[in-house]
């Protein structure tokens, strides 16, 4: 078994699909048209789905907002150094709600944005130890 993917429906695909691609970097891998059940779908990621978890956005045609509610968290993405990512985001025009630097407890070099839809995206540093909940 394996995690496939990660679904967010998002209120405007195209500038969705512009924030993954344009500000963090991932490669729209597909997208496909559901007139019947009037929704799209498409797959981002960093590499193909065949061997890597991807991000799909769904599109409800006609649904221009969502409420987040309060149990959904975020999505992490790890990245060489937290610092540039964060500073390259703002620069592509994304928003950042938290900026790089120690998480709150701990020593991993964090920093958060939102996705056009409010969604949060965590940046953690590449080799932060991951030693909680191990088995």
């Amino acid at each position: 078994m394996r995690l496939l993917h990660t679904m967010l429906r998002v209120s405007n695909l195209e500038a969705s699909i512009q924030f993954y691609t344009a500000v963090l970097g991932m490669t729209l891998l597909r997208q496909k048209d559901y007139p019947k059940g009037e929704f799209t779908l498409a797959f981002l990621g960093y590499a193909d789905e065949e061997s890597n978890t991807v991000l799909e956005l769904t599109y409800n045609w006609g649904q221009s907002e969502y409420d987040l509610g309060n149990a959904y968290g975020h999505i992490a993405i790890e990245v060489p150094d937290v610092y540039e990512a964060a500073s390259k985001i703002r620069e592509a025009g994304g928003k950042i709600t938290r900026e790089a630097g120690p998480m709150n407890a701990g020593s991993t070099i964090i920093a958060f944005a939102k996705d056009p839809d409010g969604y949060e995206i965590e940046l953690i540093g590449e080799g932060h130890v991951r030693t909680s909940g191990q088995v």
